[in-house]
Order: C-alpha cells, then structure tokens, then sequence
C-alpha cells in the first residue's frame, strides 16, 4: 500500500494534481448550481414583473376611471 501511494516516487506530482484535478471539479459543480439559482431567481422576478403588468393593463382596460 505504501508503495503504491508512493507512485514509484512521483507521488508528489500525481497526488497533487489529483487534488487538483478534484477541487476543479467541485469548483465547477457549485458554479453551476450557484448559477443556476441565480437564473431562477431572475426568471421568477421576471415572470412576477411581467403578471403584475398584464394584470395592471386587464385592470385598465375593464375600468377605465
């Protein structure tokens, strides 16, 4: 077992880049829920902004005061 975590004297470079290889790899998956929470967020601001213009409109429309 040793020697296998050894690397045949490269651990060094093989367990580093590795850990590497790792953190970029959940760097990229909580961008991307990060991400795509953002978007959904805007998305229901967006939808909201747009329900309460066409409902501010019907109500114009039906009473003209």
């Amino acid at each position: 077992m040793v020697e296998f975590l050894a690397m045949g004297g490269y651990a060094e470079y093989v367990w580093s880049a590795f850990g590497l290889a790792i953190v970029t790899l959940i760097f990229n998956v909580l961008s991307a829920r990060r991400r795509m929470r953002i978007v959904l967020e805007k998305a229901t601001l967006n939808r909201a902004r747009h329900e309460n213009r066409a409902r501010r409109k019907r109500a114009q429309t039906e009473d003209p005061t």
